[in-house]
């Protein structure tokens, strides 16, 4: 379960129920500590601003319908089709006994509300909700409603799948050739996460907006949200919630229409569709490859925000893709009226109810303002000039406006590279108010990069670290991430802002990982990373207290593992492999000569590999990564020479190298991103990180020759004898960090550390001389490293304790794999 080759080896785990006996105070004399943190006598740190960690909240992974949007109905209005996914159409979720009809003509219920479903005669209609139905609980309420235009009988039951009865019918009396909205109440019979809502007409009618919705909602709210999932992020206590995302709002100027009736299908992210009356607010297909109802919509976010105590931070649109497209607006009127909505959209917020959106919000029931102080404009845009150029105009017409407000800026998708410095750049000599940063890398890059922020400038735009991740949902990857929070913290000047991203996942429905919170119907478990979270927004401070720390460092190894090839939905030819010394003595060589690939065995089970025509072949054209190894190299300076030829396909080359049977792995990429961009990636597993990047194209039919120079932790790129590129994967591992931080509110010292190796850190805490308090409160995380929380078990949870033995300058034996907390009272 190792994903990192710098681990120190042969230490146990130590048991998560036992923290004072793996974490016992040391006597001074004892033992020659491993580390020694001294906390400066004089030195005043950085103030931590309220809104220091937060979440962000983006509908990915089915996080808001069928997830932490109340609504228990899918396709509760019938406007599902195949422009939101293959296969969907209007009554996707539905069966129908009887004769029922989704239609859209002049009998609509609003122009927004397009489809609706005519029923004639006795007609029994069932909805499977999501995933495996509609979870009830027994004794509980579930408020029902639906529009409906025309006189019969309308009955509805909770329900098996079988059809047996959960639920006493609700009976409603439709009248009436004009639409009006009808409701009842269920109460569950017994519990169930697998139920259907059954609706059946007697004779012929109209309906829309089929609903359901428990009446135990988050905090009891119409409309509301899903109580355990709210009730999660709530405990998190985040300083701030970022909406609505993410890839999901700057698809720029993404449409497609419905071209029988000119209408909007597909269209970028926009606030207004989401807020007034739920029954007016058009679906829309998600980013994602799903629809999304905007039940939860701009209304909600706000709501939910000020319910947590959160600040609001919406991101909006600047008409620039990102997230691999790569497509900038050229509609000067499309560009002013999204301008128009951001303004707009301050006002909904913060205008008064006399103003045109704020009586809209008064109309919602929220006549106070909701007080946004912040905005974002964009999100990972791939094309720095024409981001950059809509940002401004964004910035000036919202300072124009209001220039209290702070405007975000971002520095597009990855942690470096082009991109990056471009808009870094651009963004200081403007003086922007700050830019939001996003990576998601492996846990070597966050152990490696806990002084990123030390550098940055003091006088600079603020950071917003809106997006990051460890790439798995492991212990080891939330250690990683709780060792660089320390840095973040300790650079609380810069780094005002920073929510781990995604933050909830649909177990049934996943587009991305890993998440903080999982959730089926009826269940919902925090990640290891979600403990992680949450002992750190709980135990902010609100003052650093500077510190410094000094021990043993882990040094880099070199390079070494096995050799691969592989493709991304590209059919592929390479021959000619060989491994060399420097001085040219074959370590390993196989030019397919005798038929067989004998020595080569799949990593991913993936695509259709053969030896033809004396070259290995890979001839599918839609399979993503069909990896392939051989010869583990075990020197650590070796050249991997081979030919490769595309012949087919959307890409290029994959080469991989150091493989390690941990899942940890490199390789070349040339012809990614869909024949546009060169990259050296890092990889664990499916996840990678990006080291080096570049534009590159690959030509179909021209063989390539290729050679890996690999020397120790250095490695040289050379394509048709002409160096690529080059990189040194030499950064130090730091497996301990810490931070020290004050609660000045509460009088007390919070000595936070990280252990993310195998054996305790025996550790010498000087506290510059402060008095204080004879025992602490003690919260630990620890386990095994490669444990995680499943739906299953949640192994992984913190351990509070009172611990004895501290003074100004005390030892204290940290777990091995463990973040502690100590909270010391000052006297």
């Amino acid at each position: 379960m190792r994903t990192i080759p710098y681990r120190l080896a042969g230490v146990a785990a130590v048991l998560v129920s036992l923290p004072l006996a793996v974490s016992p105070p040391v006597a001074a004399h004892a033992v020659e500590p491993d580390y020694t943190i001294t906390v400066d006598p004089a030195a005043t740190g950085a103030a931590i601003p309220r809104s220091m960690y937060g979440v962000f909240f983006e509908d990915i992974n089915y996080a808001a319908d069928g997830g932490l949007y109340a609504e228990l109905v899918r396709n509760r209005s019938f406007e599902f089709n195949t422009t939101d996914a293959s296969g969907y159409n209007g009554l996707t979720a539905w069966t129908v006994a009887g004769a029922a009809v989704v239609t859209n003509d002049a009998q609509r219920l609003n122009e927004r509300n397009r489809n609706y479903l005519a029923v004639t005669g006795a007609t029994t209609l069932t909805n499977a909700g999501y995933n495996t139905g509609l979870a009830v609980r027994r004794s509980d309420r579930y408020d029902f409603s639906v529009w409906a235009r025309g006189s019969t009988t309308i009955e509805a039951t909770l329900t098996t799948a079988d059809g047996t009865a959960l639920s006493a019918p609700v009976t409603i009396a439709a009248a009436g050739d004009a639409w009006k909205k009808y409701t009842g109440t269920l109460r569950a019979t017994a519990t169930s996460d697998a139920a259907r809502l059954t609706v059946r007409t007697a004779g012929s009618v109209l309906l829309d907006e089929v609903s359901l919705f428990p009446r135990d909602t988050y905090r009891g709210r119409a409309n509301g949200l899903r109580k355990d999932l709210a009730q999660k992020v709530a405990d998190l206590k985040p300083g701030f919630v970022r909406f609505p995302g993410g890839c999901l709002v700057n698809t720029g100027s993404m449409y497609s229409y419905d071209a029988a009736n000119n209408y909007p299908r597909a269209r970028s992210y926009q606030w207004k569709d989401t807020v007034g009356p739920v029954e007016t607010r058009a679906t829309n297909k998600n980013f994602w490859g799903y629809n999304q109802s905007y039940g939860l919509g701009y209304y909600e976010y706000f709501q939910f925000s000020e319910d947590i105590g959160a600040m609001p931070l919406p991101v909006l649109p600047a008409l620039v893709t990102g997230c691999g497209q790569n497509r900038a607006t050229v509609d000067e009127a499309l560009l002013q009226r999204h301008i128009q909505d951001a303004l707009d959209l301050i006002e909904y917020a913060n205008g008064p109810v006399t103003s045109t959106w704020g009586r809209l919000r008064a109309e919602s029931g929220h006549p106070k303002p909701f007080g946004l102080t912040t905005v974002a404009v964009g999100n990972e845009e791939n094309l720095p000039e024409e981001y950059w150029a809509n940002f401004l105009r964004f910035e000036s017409a919202i300072k124009a406006k209001h220039p209290e407000i702070t405007v975000v800026s971002n520095s597009g998708p990855d942690d470096q590279g082009g991109t990056f410095e471009n808009l870094w750049a651009k963004n200081r000599e403007h003086g922007s108010d700050m830019v939001d940063e996003h990576y998601y890398n492996s846990p070597a890059w966050f152990l490696q990069n806990n002084k990123r922020y030390d550098a940055y400038d003091r006088n600079g735009p603020k950071v917003f670290l809106g997006e990051y991740a460890s790439l798995d949902n492991k212990l080891y990857n939330s250690l990683a991430e709780a060792a660089y929070m320390t840095g973040l913290e300790r650079n609380a000047d810069v780094v005002k802002m920073a929510s781990y991203a995604p933050l909830l996942a649909n177990i049934d429905n996943v587009q991305w990982k890993p998440d903080m919170i999982w959730f089926d119907n009826d269940e919902s478990w925090g990640s290891t990373s979600y403990q992680v979270q949450k002992l750190f927004m709980n135990n902010v401070g609100d003052r650093v207290l500077p510190s410094s720390a000094t021990g043993n460092v882990l040094q880099p190894k070199p390079i070494t593992g096995a050799i691969g090839l592989s493709t991304w939905r590209t059919a592929a030819v390479y021959d000619d492999v060989k491994v060399t010394r420097p001085d040219g003595t074959v370590l390993y060589s196989d030019d397919f000569g005798d038929g067989n690939a004998d020595g080569w065995t799949s990593v991913t089970n993936r695509g259709n590999w053969a030896v033809t025509n004396g070259a290995y072949t890979q001839t599918t054209t839609d399979t993503e990564d069909t990896m392939v190894k051989a010869a583990t190299i075990g020197e650590t300076d070796y050249d991997y020479t081979l030919k490769a030829t595309k012949t087919a396909g959307a890409e290029g080359f994959l080469v991989a190298f150091g493989i390690q049977e941990t899942g940890q792995f490199y390789w070349w990429n040339l012809g990614g991103w869909n024949n546009t961009q060169g990259a050296i990636e890092k990889g664990i597993t499916s996840a990678k990180e990006q080291i080096l990047t570049k534009p590159d194209t690959v030509t179909t039919g021209k063989t390539y020759d290729l050679k890996i120079q690999v020397r120790g932790t250095k490695v040289t790129l050379i394509l048709d004898g002409v160096e690529w590129g080059s990189f040194d994967d030499n950064a130090v591992t730091e497996p301990f960090a810490q931070v020290v931080t004050e609660d000045t509110k509460r009088g007390e010292i919070i000595v936070k550390v990280v252990n993310a190796q195998d054996s305790p850190a025996v550790t010498k805490v000087d506290l510059g001389g402060r008095k204080v308090a004879r025992t602490a409160k003690q919260i630990v995380i620890t386990g095994d490293p490669g444990e995680q929380n499943t739906r299953s078990a949640e192994p992984i949870q913190p351990v509070t304790s009172t611990v004895h033995g501290i003074s100004p300058v005390f030892t204290r034996e940290f777990p091995a794999n463990s973040v502690t907390f100590l909270r010391i009272k000052t006297r």
